[in-house]
């Protein structure tokens, strides 16, 4: 199953989840910056939108609080951002790779490590 598509919010919310584990609403809340955090309530509906994607789910009730976590992997959630981003380009990845070196946003490591990357997936197809 291909992982769900996640809005800007929601993919906050899956961030706090992918790096403290499993939360309770109040605590996912806090793990935004103060400066305009998002109510309680509207991280209530959207981790409830999460839930009916399949990307969270509600492991356990301590008192009145929901404890929930990431059913969807931060890799997953990544591949489906980029095959979406992709999408926009007819899948061509060129014009987007043109744009972070022009942008400075590719640096010379990351080009070596996708060179690293392209030669080990050769490696594997040869027979």
């Amino acid at each position: 199953m291909a992982p769900p598509r996640l809005s800007k919010l929601e993919l906050a919310i899956m961030e706090a989840l992918w790096n403290a584990g499993p939360l309770p609403v109040r605590e996912i809340q806090e793990n935004f910056p103060k400066k305009g955090r998002p109510a309680y309530t509207t991280i209530q509906t959207t981790i409830g939108r999460l839930e009916g994607k399949k990307a969270v789910a509600r492991i356990k009730k301590i008192g009145n609080a929901h404890i929930y976590e990431a059913t969807v992997s931060r890799a997953s959630a990544q591949r489906r951002l980029v095959d979406d981003l992709l999408a926009l380009f007819g899948g061509r990845s060129q014009p987007v790779m043109t744009h972070l070196i022009e942008a400075g946003k590719l640096s010379l490591e990351d080009i070596q490590q996708a060179e690293r990357l392209v030669r080990e997936m050769a490696q594997e197809k040869k027979p």
